[in-house]
């Protein structure tokens, strides 16, 4: 589908932590596509999330499936943050980079076969539907479990980043509530936390509504120590776009938590669990313009084709995601004005777009770029959360791009190494003679 009168963003984006020479030195050091991520800017938001206002005590956990490489885990369990895990699977892969156990927290679809043995080493299990609670009863009869809870609303940047609400799968139904007590209390089971969460992107004041909320299921499990308010800050990836302010939707939470304390006695500790917010815009893909063609007529457009794609960055196709994009002449030479692009990936799939209109991923929008000629850079900016840890890898076999660490003295360090074609189809098992015959 295209948009009859596509709407052109005009202002140009500008690069947020490379310049044009280190954006060279990745292309040339370890070829495109290839993601980096910025470590002054990790550590300032890390900084930020830790100075979350709170009452008495704060967890940050970082919601790890937005940028799963072991050298952000690393970095951030050594400033203290805590890990979010969504499965059993990252919860294995955060230990192998060396998080404690009983630093993880793991609320997942999906409960794990050995989920049993994740708890009996410390992994903070968080029962997100009755089956689950039930599971866990009979696994570790008496043994401390979180409860996930779906408050009853939702708010996400998207339909689909909305985790709340009676459209939303995640969490106990509120009015289930119940039943949940019945399972906790015939197997001896302490709540030690209660965990809720409404979407990636959501709106600041439903934030705080549904903080609210949550306070007062605290008064139906008084054994819960522990609120974890979930994450999903807005996070503007585009220059036109806002950022939520971590200290003005804390400080009233701060205030209700205190209000809480006095009516009960009961001093919680507050968790929060950013992704996006700690790493959307530490990262960008350093790409290649690989092709440039036109259509003509009333419907007609210039595309740049880049050697990336949804290989590599998912979000325009599924959600129709706004990135900045940023094109960089190869050595520097001079170009003419800016001018509309649509802007494609290098695969073999009509759907792979990096300039959708927004919200809108089957709907082609132009962008203003600089000019931009076949062997040019195009920076894709806001590329640190849901990006690399999300694509749709080893489509049309293509390899997984390597990702890159820019250090504070402006080193690159590479902690990712790009994927061999070897490795997409290593488990693969040739066809039995027996077939064939």
């Amino acid at each position: 589908m295209v948009a009859a009168e596509p709407e052109v963003e005009t202002k140009l984006e500008q690069l947020r932590f490379l310049t044009p020479e280190t954006a060279e030195a990745v292309r040339s050091t370890y070829g495109t596509p290839a993601y980096v991520y910025d470590v002054a800017s990790l550590k300032a938001n890390a900084r930020e999330c830790l100075s979350f206002p709170n009452a008495f005590g704060l967890t940050v956990r970082f919601a790890m499936k937005s940028c799963p490489n072991a050298a952000v885990l690393q970095l951030f369990n050594s400033m203290g943050l805590h890990i979010d895990a969504s499965s059993g699977w990252e919860v294995r892969r955060a230990m192998a980079a060396g998080v404690p156990a009983d630093h993880i927290s793991l609320s997942t679809q999906e409960l794990p076969r050995d989920f049993a043995e994740l708890l009996g080493a410390g992994v903070r299990v968080n029962a997100c539907s009755l089956s689950q609670a039930s599971a866990a009863a009979l696994a570790l009869p008496g043994h401390h479990v979180g409860l996930r809870v779906n408050p009853g609303l939702g708010s996400g940047g998207t339909k689909r980043t909305n985790v709340g609400g009676p459209g939303s799968s995640f969490g106990i139904w509120h009015e289930q509530l119940g039943e949940a007590e019945a399972i906790i209390a015939k197997h001896g089971l302490h709540v030690a936390r209660i965990h809720t969460h409404i979407g990636s992107g959501s709106d600041p004041a439903v934030w705080q509504r549904v903080s609210g909320l949550s306070l007062d299921l605290m008064r139906r499990f008084p054994t819960a120590t522990h609120l974890n308010l979930g994450g999903g800050y807005k996070v503007g990836r585009m220059s036109y776009e806002y950022s939520t302010d971590l200290k003005v939707i804390g400080e009233p939470v701060k205030g209700d938590f205190e209000a809480f304390a006095a009516e009960t006695g009961r001093r919680l500790h507050l968790e929060i669990e950013p992704g996006t917010f700690l790493v959307a815009n530490v990262g960008a893909i350093v790409s290649t313009i690989q092709d440039i063609v036109s259509t003509s007529g009333d419907e007609g457009h210039t595309f740049i084709k880049l050697d990336a794609g949804m290989t590599d960055l998912l979000r325009p196709s599924l959600y129709g995601a706004q990135h900045p994009l940023v094109t960089l002449p190869a050595g520097g030479a001079k170009r003419g004005p800016p001018r509309p692009y649509v802007v494609v990936g290098h695969c073999c799939e009509s759907g792979d777009i990096l300039t959708p209109a927004p919200g809108e991923p089957d709907v082609i929008a132009e962008r203003v770029l600089g000019e931009a000629r076949i062997g040019d850079v195009c920076v894709v900016e806001g590329c640190g959360a849901y990006v690399s840890g999300m694509s749709a890898k080893n489509y049309n076999s293509f390899p997984e791009a390597p990702e890159v660490l820019l250090g504070e003295d402006g080193q690159l360090h590479l902690v990712r190494r790009r994927q061999a074609l070897e490795q997409i189809y290593q488990n693969e098992l040739p066809l039995p003679e027996s077939i064939m015959s």
